[in-house]
């Protein structure tokens, strides 16, 4: 499955596509609404992660255009943008979700699912091919109850061929649909991929193989064995599997990395607030100043989620809501925000990243809104 990322904030771009390739999804990312635009009208994606303010293009106009395109990918909204009237400008732009930062992990990836099993088709969440599996849901692949370590393009190779049954798929339509946008392999790379995952199968005992080598063309799954599709239909009451446990431990490693970094650039917007805080005391609050504060304000919303400190987040947003409201000097306001300023920093500089069940990281308080089923 391949999806198309669209957004500005670094922290949150990086820490999203982590997660996303530790699921086992090929994640082109942009920083740029123009550039997001070009590639989701040329390139095959199955689903769209768009932020709302962008630089070139926002998201709101991208998702209108690609609707008057008549283009049906679902597109999941990413925005610290949190009122109810933005919920529905989002909504009635033609996206199926709206997630509002900063958002929890797990249930992002839960709402992904959801998006995709909701595209022109209903995609099984469980292949077979004999006695091999490949669940869709927890990325997992075994050959008689064993479970195959594959690497995440040996994973998106099998699915690819297990979903196309009947379908000769060429090494150019194999590129563009396992490889990201921003990778240029050769034609190679698909012959050694391809080759390792049959090395793996082998290892594993199947006796069979599964893949069919049309020369001159490419490759499709043997066609003398009949794909079996099930719907999976998990139990009541699930654990994490041991992969995605060490997925997301990995997440909260980068994350924690990430942290560190970001911490050297937080003096500078800590700056910009102060000199905002100084000027408003003295007076109105200039546009300029003013739009500069804010834009911050908002870029800290996301990071600070994606970072694992949803209570920085919090505070972002309530020198946000006061800023918005004054129309004039408030010395009580004035005092309140340069108290939240110095929160802030406290918070960021030795708060810790905030988990839940162990392993799985939490990037946030889980403050997702959806309207119209969309889950």
């Amino acid at each position: 499955m391949k999806i198309l990322l669209i957004e500005d904030n670094e922290c949150t771009a990086s820490t999203l596509s982590k997660l996303l390739v530790d699921h086992y999804y090929i994640v082109d990312a942009t920083n740029d609404g123009e550039t997001g635009l070009k590639l989701a009208q040329t390139c095959n994606y199955n689903l769209i992660l768009l932020d709302v303010l962008l630089p070139g293009q926002d998201g709101i106009s991208i998702c209108r255009q690609l609707r008057s395109e008549g283009y049906e990918v679902p597109i999941m909204m990413l925005t610290a943008l949190d009122n109810r009237t933005d919920r529905v400008i989002g909504l009635d732009a033609g996206a199926d979700d709206y997630v509002v930062k900063p958002f929890d992990s797990l249930e992002l990836i839960a709402r992904v699912r959801a998006l995709l099993r909701r595209g022109k088709t209903i995609l099984p969440e469980q292949l077979t091919w004999e006695n091999l599996k490949l669940d869709v849901r927890n990325k997992e692949v075994t050959y008689n109850g064993k479970r195959l370590h594959l690497t995440p393009k040996e994973y998106g190779l099998l699915e690819l061929l297990l979903r196309n049954p009947q379908r000769i798929l060429t090494r150019t339509a194999i590129l563009d649909l396992v490889w990201p946008v921003g990778e240029f392999p050769g034609p190679e790379a698909v012959t050694t991929q391809i080759k390792g995952l049959r090395k793996k199968l082998k290892a594993a005992g199947m006796s069979k193989d599964l893949i069919e080598t049309v020369y001159g063309l490419g490759y499709r799954l043997k066609e003398e064995t009949e794909l079996k599709v099930q719907k999976f239909h998990p139990s009541p009451i699930t654990s994490p599997s041991q992969s995605h446990i060490k997925a997301e431990t990995e997440v909260l490693a980068v994350i924690a990395k990430m942290r560190e970094e970001f911490k050297n650039t937080l003096s500078e917007q800590i700056e910009l607030f102060e000199q905002a805080i100084a000027v408003f005391a003295n007076g109105t609050l200039e546009d300029t100043l003013y739009q500069k504060a804010t834009v911050q304000l908002h870029r800290l919303i996301g990071s600070l989620g994606s970072l694992g400190l949803p209570k920085g987040s919090k505070v972002a947003r309530q020198i946000e809501q006061l800023l918005q409201k004054q129309t004039g000097v408030d010395p009580s306001v004035v005092l309140q925000i340069k108290e939240l300023v110095e929160l802030l920093w406290e918070i960021v500089v030795s708060g810790d990243i905030e988990t839940r069940g162990g392993a799985c990281g939490r990037w946030g308080e889980p403050q997702m809104e959806s309207k119209n089923n969309c889950n």
